[in-house]
């Protein structure tokens, strides 16, 4: 299957045209709608998100990853990382940081082939897509990538103290990963203390609290009411405890 993960947004022609290459090239395979609306223009917040969300995932599935401020830029390359038998493809800028540190087998390669026309501002479409349809079904070219060496960036902590997403339902995810925190612990964002809970259930309505997501990240909810409008919260804002 091929995933995607953009910050794109619904709205707009620019998923649809994205989507329209994979089933141009690749009419056979399955298309997964993860994240249309990753936080704009933040590569950083997105690497946390994407770490979190890849498990669960097949080996050989291709995500094909578009949060691409810098696209056009030279000091970016376009690159193709293989990951524990899974493909992640889009802009090297900090965006596959997290999950190629968590990863075991990591392989770095720039995508070094060029289609026919390729837009200043629209890699995501143009170049990105083509090759996360090749690579979904094995027939990459010889010479569409090259291998190079890329540090880790194991400066990068293992656990984000800000938050990274705000979503539907007006929950707030943070960048922490959910077994660094006892239920016991009081988190602190912009001035509020926000006590744990198992589950919504557990409190009563319009009351927030932090919880351990589904995908293994703190996030913090209200039980029927928008987290993130009570306390004033939006990406980026830090977190501690």
């Amino acid at each position: 299957m091929i995933v995607l993960f953009t910050d794109f947004g619904l709205e707009g022609p620019y998923l649809g045209q994205l989507k329209a290459v994979l089933l141009q090239d690749a009419p056979h395979v399955p298309i997964v709608d993860l994240f249309a609306n990753a936080p704009a223009c933040d590569p950083q917040a997105g690497a946390y998100l994407l770490d979190a969300y890849t498990a669960g995932f097949p080996s050989a599935t291709v995500f094909l990853c578009v949060v691409d401020p810098g696209v056009g830029s030279t000091e970016r390359k376009p690159v193709v990382v293989s990951i524990d038998g899974q493909w992640f493809v889009g802009p090297d800028n900090g965006l596959f940081n997290r999950v190629a540190q968590s990863g075991h087998e990591v392989e770095w390669q720039e995508i070094v082939w060029r289609p026919e026309t390729l837009s200043a501002t629209f890699h995501g479409r143009d170049l990105f897509a083509p090759v996360a349809a090749r690579l979904s079904k094995g027939e990459l070219l010889p010479g569409m990538l090259q291998t190079f060496v890329r540090p880790t960036h194991e400066d990068w902590p293992p656990d984000l103290m800000k938050i990274i997403y705000i979503d539907h339902f007006g929950n707030a995810l943070t960048g922490i990963r959910s077994q660094q925190f006892n239920d016991e612990a009081i988190l602190v964002v912009k001035g509020s203390q926000i006590e744990y809970a198992h589950h919504y259930a557990e409190v009563p309505r319009g009351k927030v609290f932090w919880y351990r997501n589904s995908n293994g990240l703190i996030e913090v909810g209200e039980n029927c009411g928008r987290a993130a409008r009570t306390l004033g919260l939006s990406v980026g804002d830090s977190v501690s405890y």
